[in-house]
Formats: C-alpha cells, sequence, structure tokens
C-alpha cells in the first residue's frame, strides 16, 4: 500500500498506546501526519521521535472534549498542508469502575472523551474530508461493547458499541462526497499503560487469545492504514476486529483443548 503517500492525516490522541502506533505506520507510508493530545510535552517528543525515525509528524494539542480545541486543530492542519484526507478518531480513556462504584461523573467523563470526542473530531475535520479526493475516517473502537464485556468497564464500552452506531449511519451519509468511514475494533494490546500491571499480568490477558501473545499498537496501525488507504476504497461503514482471535473461543476449555 503506498497510497497513503502525502495524504494529510489526523489522529487524535496520537502521542501515545495505539494512536502512537498509528501515527507511525503512516509516517512511514509517507503520510504527513498531526497528532493531538493534551500534554504539549509529550506530544512534542512523540513529533520528534517518529520523525526523526524518518516521517513527517508534528504535533498540536488539542482536548477532544473541548469543540473549539477540535476546530483549531483542524484548522491548523488544513493550512499548513492545504487540506485533511484521512481523520484517525483514536482519543479515549478506559477508566475501571463497577456500577456499584461509579458516579455520574464517571459515567459522563467516559462518554465526553470517547463518544463526543469522536463527533467533535468529525464534525471539525468533515469540511476538509469532503474536499478530499480519498476522505477516510477512521475510528478506534474496541471488542469491549460490541463483542464481548469485561467487569468495570460498561461505560468504556457503551461508548465503544456507540461509535459502531455512529459509523453505520455517517457512512451512510457521507457516502456520496467519497468519504468512507469505518473502525478498527483492537484486542489485548500491549501499550504504555500496562507496563506496571506486571508480567504475570500480561501473561495471563496473553493466555486469552489463541495466538499467546499480546497484539502490537504497529498491527492496529496497520490495519488502520489499509482502512484509510486507496485499496480499501470500496469498504464503508466496516469493523475491523484485530484481536488475535481472543473472541473466537467459546470457553477456556476450547483454548485448553487446541
Amino acid at each position: 500500500m503506498n497510497t497513503l503517500e502525502n495524504r494529510v492525516a489526523v489522529i487524535t490522541g496520537g502521542t501515545k498506546g495505539i494512536g502512537k502506533g498509528i501515527a507511525r505506520v503512516f509516517a512511514a507510508k509517507g503520510a504527513r501526519v498531526v497528532i493531538s493530545g493534551r500534554s504539549v510535552a509529550e506530544g512534542e517528543a512523540c513529533a520528534t521521535e517518529l520523525s526523526q525515525a524518518g516521517g513527517s509528524v508534528v504535533f498540536i494539542r488539542a482536548d477532544v472534549t473541548k469543540r473549539e480545541d477540535l476546530e483549531t486543530l483542524a484548522d491548523a492542519a488544513a493550512k499548513m498542508y492545504g487540506g485533511i484526507d484521512i481523520l484517525c478518531a483514536n482519543a479515549g480513556v478506559f477508566p475501571a469502575c463497577k456500577l456499584d462504584d461509579m458516579t455520574e461523573a464517571d459515567w459522563n467523563h467516559v462518554f465526553d472523551v470517547n463518544l463526543k470526542g469522536m463527533y467533535f473530531s468529525v464534525k471539525a475535520c468533515l469540511p476538509w474530508l469532503k474536499k478530499s479526493a480519498a476522505g477516510r475516517i477512521v475510528l478506534t473502537s474496541s471488542i469491549t461493547g460490541p463483542i464481548t464485556g469485561f467487569p468495570g468497564w460498561s461505560h468504556y464500552g457503551a461508548t465503544k458499541a456507540g461509535m459502531l452506531g455512529f459509523m453505520r449511519t455517517a457512512a451512510i451519509e457521507l457516502a456520496k462526497f467519497g468519504v468512507t468511514v469505518n473502525a478498527v475494533l483492537p484486542g489485548n494490546i500491549a501499550t504504555e499503560g500496562l507496563d506496571g500491571l506486571g508480567a504475570d499480568y500480561m501473561r495471563s490477558m496473553a493466555s486469552s487469545v489463541p495466538l499467546k501473545r499480546l497484539g502490537t499498537v504497529d498491527e492496529i496501525g496497520y490495519a488502520a492504514a489499509f482502512l484509510a488507504s486507496g485499496e480499501a476504497s470500496f469498504i464503508n461503514g466496516h469493523a475491523l476486529v484485530v484481536d488475535g482471535g481472543q473472541i473466537l473461543p467459546e470457553s477456556l476449555q476450547a483454548l485448553e483443548s487446541a
């Protein structure tokens, strides 16, 4: 796939984790990448690191819960490069909180970042995506919510399922402009957020995956790159699971019997 060459890609939450993996893959494929996040120090360090690896990556600070920040981000990216071809709406949070303990504030925080932040991102970039010769929107959803569940993540799962509901109608509405809307659904992925949980926890997570390992952030990046590419021009409203087969076994016994 070389159709990302010189495409302008805005990646929210692109300074670490899956977002950073997406940015690294896009930059390596020749895209001009704009990453956003809330931490200036973290964002500038990430942009420098990825640029030194041979890519074109710049950082613009934005909080996805603030519509004005996203509008400023989109305007700056379009002014810098003459437009926007790709939006990866990736920013998200996943604080664990079981229903008995969950407050309205807990619920609202996750929805504000994961779902409203996605909506703000799409709205801000849409004028330029509609002008692009190949506008692409790629959402970072999850297997949790649309397919599976996990205690403590009812609010998170609701937002990730909600993203797919948004995707299906947005894909219909935007098709007349040549803009496709798709989503990647990561399974257990090794990110910085897991570093402090210990080797035993990591092994436990990997044991639920038929491939017996966690995915990498770059592997999510490759999936997003495909959906953003010209090769995926006839794929629209699709949810691509990237989980090493994690959702396949009907029980733990199925894995142990393999």
